[in-house]
């Protein structure tokens, strides 16, 4: 039996990169995964590759701001397996600029994809949860809502940071309701959105040198922790971040 055997999963942004390594894991484990993302030709491909291993998925479109694509991702998840166990906050964004380079509209538009995006997420999703008798809320964050850095926006990090704080006050509100809600803080990873910094010959050994395992992570080793805190072997974890950082917030 898979460790989310019979559980029903939607995961937003899980049309690539760390969402995807998380559908197919969840898959894998027996969940019945919903992929919500608003790139919907990779998600329906990805929904399909994993569909065809015999696994139950289904892709929707879903725009992170957009409260009633929420409604919609989350009757999907419940009008086609019966429930909603598990919500993964994945989507979101980053940015390059500096401070005084930052425009209104580009603080604007990262604080509200990472931070509203979630927010929406969690408040749609908990309902549902309610229903089902309980359920497990994982967010993804950054190691840049933890710590500061002078490379990367300041949006991006008071976005991370505001996603950490939402999921403690989140966990203590619904813990009598069998909801739990934890974070998770990757470092750089493989994915699409780092490929910019990975293509620059400099910039990509600039950041290696921050990383005390010298090396990005995979996205299956973000995966990994997604799932461990979306099963009941994490049933006492609740309010926690879970880091996943090759060292970098150790130093």
């Amino acid at each position: 039996m898979g460790r989310l055997e019979n559980k029903v999963a939607l995961i937003s942004g899980g049309s690539r990169g760390m969402g995807a390594a998380e559908a197919k894991m969840f898959a894998e484990e027996g969940a019945h995964v919903v992929i919500a993302d608003i790139l919907e030709d990779e998600g329906r491909k990805t929904a399909s590759k994993i569909a065809a291993s015999g696994a139950r998925c289904l892709f929707t479109t879903l725009d992170v701001l957009k409260a009633s694509d929420w409604e919609s991702a989350v009757g999907v998840a419940v009008s086609a397996f019966g429930r909603l166990d598990i919500l993964v906050n994945n989507a979101g964004v980053t940015s390059r600029m500096m401070l005084l380079e930052t425009s209104e509209p580009e603080w604007d538009r990262v604080m509200d994809i990472n931070g509203k995006g979630t927010f929406l997420g969690i408040k749609t999703a908990i309902p549902a949860m309610k229903y089902s008798g309980g359920g497990s809320i994982v967010n993804i964050s950054s190691q840049m809502g933890l710590v500061g850095a002078d490379y990367i926006s300041p949006q991006y990090q008071a976005s991370k940071g505001a996603v950490r704080l939402l999921t403690k006050s989140v966990a203590i509100q619904y813990a009598a309701d069998n909801i739990r809600c934890n974070s998770i803080h990757p470092a750089p990873i493989e994915t699409d959105m780092t490929a910019d910094i990975r293509e620059d010959a400099d910039s990509f050994q600039d950041m290696l040198r921050r990383i005390p395992m010298g090396r990005y992570g995979k996205p299956e080793e973000v995966a990994y922790a997604v799932l461990y805190l979306a099963s009941d072997e994490s049933s006492f974890v609740t309010g926690s971040e879970v880091v996943v950082d090759g060292g970098w917030t150790a130093q």
